[in-house]
């Protein structure tokens, strides 16, 4: 009887100890800092910069699912839903948020007062109005900057080198982005009346717009296209590499991921390395640091990517002057 009661009263004991395993688990889980990121482009677009970002995370100590939780937020490519997710993150309570473009940090910025915010942009934050200076950004916002506005300029003239003297080139910009599309157009139109190139402005905001954005280059004759930094372009990649492909159209971007898809050539930041430093800056703040003090970082590691075999497929053939200078070169 003794033995039966010991073996019942251990039984329990277990019974209890695993019951109890999953509030335990349940209540470590809740008690992990919570991270908010914003985007406005989809996670299949982001995937591998989400990693970098939670590389930055790691290196700083915290491990997504260890000890510390990151809810995400994708707009999909339509910016209006952003005011919405950012009021739920704000909602949620989360400890910091990682915004992953101009206009997800626009849409914090708006929203929130109090809650850390570490951005990413591409263009200038006090310009635009995120913080007061990139010393001394003030308030609750710090971040990265890259240089995408900065270098569609050169970009311009990359291609414009390349063409047959006269040729018409084309900007696709995407007009949803006001305040990148507004700074981009600016610095292409000095740009080119500078170098005597003619640049005709081309609009796309859906997948839809890009096809028509193709079919006036085509109709108008135009010889070349730089394409904007802005997200959205980097979620159509494919499409936009395929399109100028067929339609035998040289492309410069601002991402070496079109070149892998296919493009022509790419000019532009560090995308990985500044996605990782907004790690590391929301593991910062989650030590204690506070926004206010951490200065606004600029990326300034340029990359230029060429793809020969689309050279090749095109009928154009680099300078050595640009060959010398390309990064990494795609055969």
């Amino acid at each position: 009887m003794q033995l039966d009661q010991l073996k019942r009263r251990e039984f329990i004991r277990l019974l209890g100890g695993a019951a109890a395993w999953p509030i335990t688990a349940r209540a470590q889980q809740a008690a992990m800092p919570v991270i908010g990121y914003l985007s406005g482009a989809t996670f299949e677009t982001m995937r591998d910069y989400v990693a970098a970002f939670r590389r930055g995370l790691a290196e700083a100590g915290f491990i997504e699912g260890r000890n510390v939780v990151i809810e995400y937020r994708w707009a999909e490519n339509y910016d209006g839903r952003l005011p919405a997710l950012a009021a739920d993150l704000v909602n949620r309570r989360v400890a910091v948020i990682a915004a992953s473009n101009t206009p997800s940090a626009l849409a914090l910025k708006e929203i929130t007062q109090t809650i850390p915010i570490v951005f990413i942009v591409g263009t200038d934050p006090v310009k635009i109005g995120l913080v007061s200076s990139l010393a001394r950004p003030g308030g609750n916002i710090t971040g990265i900057t890259i240089l995408n506005v900065e270098l569609i300029a050169k970009s311009l003239e990359l291609m414009h080198n390349l063409m047959p003297p006269g040729t018409p080139i084309a900007l696709l910009v995407n007009p949803a982005n006001t305040v990148q599309t507004a700074t981009e157009t600016e610095a292409v139109r000095v740009a080119a009346g500078a170098l005597g190139a003619r640049v005709v402005i081309l609009n796309a905001s859906s997948p839809d717009e890009i096809e028509s954005a193709f079919a006036t280059l085509v109709g108008q004759r135009m010889g070349a296209l730089v394409v904007s930094g802005e997200y959205f372009f980097l979620t159509q990649r494919d499409r936009l590499a395929a399109l100028a492909a067929r339609h035998a159209v040289p492309a410069i971007y601002a991402y070496r991921e079109f070149c892998e898809a296919g493009g022509l050539m790419s000019y532009g930041t560090d995308n990985f390395g500044a996605h990782r430093r907004v790690g590391d800056n929301v593991g910062r703040i989650l030590k204690g640091a506070k926004p206010s003090d951490l200065p606004v970082e600029q990326i300034t590691k340029v990359e230029l990517v060429l793809n020969l075999k689309t050279a090749k497929a095109l009928g154009l053939t680099f300078p050595f002057t640009v060959l010398g200078r390309a990064d990494e070169v795609i055969e």
